[in-house]
């Protein structure tokens, strides 16, 4: 079944971002005045927003720290241009983060809310749930 061009560009997206696009290659899904903004959660306490550039560098910066990720799109939901979806990503350290060595895998229950504007990303707010993140909880999804 053939899903709206706005769901099959959001779940495109995602796939990039797994894949660890970064520069033009991730720039191609965002509006030039696109904006990111990520809720309070346990990496990002206060939130974070960015603009393009931000996105891109943070982009970078999560090349460094992720070695491997996935995300898995549970459902979606579109409306005009906004595209809602329920996802869960996994990640595998490549270096250590606090107390988790290199190779710990985080995961978390996203949901990600996308504006788009001629195609492409305008506004991105994200709500990550992140599972325990200390060694106790054990170093795969299924502990």
């Amino acid at each position: 079944m053939s899903q709206p061009p706005n769901v099959e560009a959001a779940i495109r997206y995602h796939e990039a971002v797994a894949r660890g696009a970064t520069g033009e290659e991730l720039a191609r899904f965002f509006h030039e005045d696109a904006v990111q903004h990520e809720l309070p959660n346990v990496l990002f306490p206060d939130g974070v927003r960015r603009d393009l550039p931000a996105l891109l560098q943070a982009a970078e910066q999560g090349r460094k720290a992720v070695s491997e990720q996935r995300f898995e799109v549970h459902g979606a939901i579109a409306s005009g241009d906004q595209v809602a979806l329920e996802v869960t990503w996994t990640g595998t350290l490549a270096a250590p983060l606090g107390g988790l060595p290199a190779g710990h895998v985080l995961r978390a229950h996203i949901a990600v809310f996308l504006e788009f504007q001629d195609g492409r990303i305008r506004a991105q707010r994200n709500y990550d749930c992140y599972e325990r993140l200390d060694r106790s909880a054990g170093t795969g999804p299924a502990d």
